[in-house]
């Protein structure tokens, strides 16, 4: 590699990486949508009551906007299971025109409609820092081509997650389409995660594993992995549940938000005590093996902070600010997770008695 070429790759994993934080940003903004309740806050998409800059009064809108909007938000939804047909799925688009609640308009408020347009806001911008990974990677054509199909697949990807954040908002958040959407912003980091290290690879030193270690490392990784996938997933179902209880109960009754959850926060609970064992695991087996402890160590702190996180909304009644705070920890670990792999998937094995 030359002079040059060195440092637009290290220019270019910088700005990954700058991009990468700034999704961060955005899946921490989204859980301050969800606490906030302000997910319907724009009934339509991508204007927010069909104006580039949102309204601060109800007095702004029309006499039967809700109306007008649930209508709106009713053809969107037509349109969409059309495409669910045709995969097959006649069940789930029938379901999701006859449930009446889907269709349900609520009342303007001021401030979760400007919470949900600032979100979109960030998320243009953050479909701008994408497009900018794509005409960066260009010059990689030739000399690593995994980079620039891996950024020009994110950007296809981050278009796609675009649109189904619309459909999102025209099911009125129904749970299955918001599970699609964080698993979407999932696929996304780890997209990121791989343009920051393949960027960056020729200016780490490798990880160096004694031979035979490094296959059951990499699988013992994955399944930690996949379980903290799952994880997030049953965070997503147990959220979707205290919606539904906070909406009946009213938020002064946080307390007793908890105590009405079924089976899955169980399971959730049971969860993160797994994920906590699996990951100290990997600490130790990296530790014996003489790693350096700094990847691994920050996913330990997060794994850790996670728990803690949610053993406060557990036992304090679901303080609002620990909830975005345990996504944004949530999908870290996952980050790091992939990144970890990368590197032991890199690794140079090395011989018992060089040791």
């Amino acid at each position: 590699m030359t002079n040059n070429e060195g440092r637009a790759s290290r220019r270019y994993g910088t700005f990954s990486l700058f991009t990468l934080v700034s999704v961060y940003l955005l899946i921490l903004v989204g859980g301050i949508v969800r606490t906030t309740g302000s997910g319907m806050g724009c009934p339509d998409w991508p204007k927010c009551f069909d104006k580039w800059v949102p309204p601060t009064s109800e007095s702004e809108l029309p006499a039967n906007y809700r109306e007008i909007y649930s209508d709106y938000r009713h053809e969107k939804n037509i349109r969409f299971a059309k495409y669910l047909r045709s995969f097959g799925l006649d069940e789930t688009a029938d379901q999701l025109l006859s449930d009446e609640k889907i269709r349900e308009e609520r009342p303007f408020n001021a401030v979760n409609t400007w919470v949900e347009y600032i979100n979109r806001l960030l998320g243009a911008l953050i479909g701008v820092f994408i497009l900018l990974t794509v005409i960066f990677a260009i010059r990689f054509i030739k000399s690593d081509p995994k980079i620039f199909y891996t950024a020009l697949a994110t950007l296809i990807l981050v278009l796609f997650q675009g649109w189904i954040g619309s459909i999102v908002v025209s099911t009125n958040l129904v749970p299955w389409m918001v599970t699609i959407h964080m698993l979407l912003a999932i696929v996304i980091v780890g997209m990121l995660v791989y343009l920051v290290y393949r960027s960056r690879k020729s200016f780490t030193e490798p990880y160096r594993i004694k031979e035979g270690l490094r296959s059951p490392l990499m699988f013992f990784l994955v399944v930690a992995m996949v379980i903290m996938v799952v994880q997030i997933v049953l965070g997503t179902q147990v959220r979707e549940e205290i919606d539904v209880i906070a909406e009946s109960l009213g938020a002064s009754a946080r307390e007793s938000w908890i105590g009405m959850l079924d089976m899955i926060f169980v399971v959730h609970r049971s969860f993160s005590w797994i994920i906590l064992f699996l990951n100290g695991y990997l600490f130790y087996l990296l530790w014996k093996q003489g790693i350096r402890l700094g990847l691994i160590g920050s996913i330990c702190l997060m794994v850790f902070g996670s728990f803690v996180s949610g053993v406060i909304m557990a036992y304090a009644g679901m303080p609002a600010a620990a909830q975005p705070v345990h996504l944004l920890l949530g999908t870290g670990i996952i980050g790091l997770q992939f990144l970890l792999f990368l590197h032991l998937r890199g690794s140079e094995p090395i011989k018992e008695d060089l040791i």
